[in-house]
């Protein structure tokens, strides 16, 4: 699969200004990344860095596309809406600057029934930013696209 051709909207269920990922690198059962170049407009930038709570988004959204990723192209199924159920270890060692390019990497730990464990870890240039532990559980709800 070309990555590149992969619309990130039709794999999440939010919609602009609320969407934190701009493109799918990479996406397996395992592991998926993730990339966002961080932009004045966006909605939890703040005297020029994106914020703790867009960090924390970033992540779950990433999950969002893994699991959309997963029941689009893997399962032929609809994207399905997600919650994250928590959060855990999370350090954030600086926040990204308008302009700058973070790239975030979830690592599947446990999946059982509809929840799912990840350890996630987002990257700006070549400084680990943040990182996280994150359950994000998914419901059976379709996701509407409007």
């Amino acid at each position: 699969m070309n990555f590149e051709e992969v619309n990130i909207l039709e794999l999440l269920p939010q919609r602009p200004p609320f969407v934190m990922v701009d493109k799918l690198l990479y996406c397996d059962r395992e592991a998926t990344v993730t990339s966002l170049t961080v932009r004045d407009d966006n909605i939890f930038c703040d005297n020029g860095r994106l914020t703790e709570a867009g960090i924390i988004e970033n992540i779950a959204q990433t999950c969002a596309a893994r699991m959309g990723y997963i029941n689009k192209y893997i399962c032929n199924d609809t994207v399905k809406l997600g919650f994250i159920g928590a959060i855990r270890n999370m350090e954030i060692r600086r926040l990204p600057q308008i302009g700058e390019l973070m790239t975030t990497k979830i690592i599947v730990v446990e999946e059982i029934f509809q929840m799912t464990l990840v350890r996630a870890t987002a990257i700006a240039g070549d400084e680990n930013i943040a990182s996280a532990e994150m359950k994000i559980s998914i419901t059976d709800v379709e996701s509407k696209k409007e």
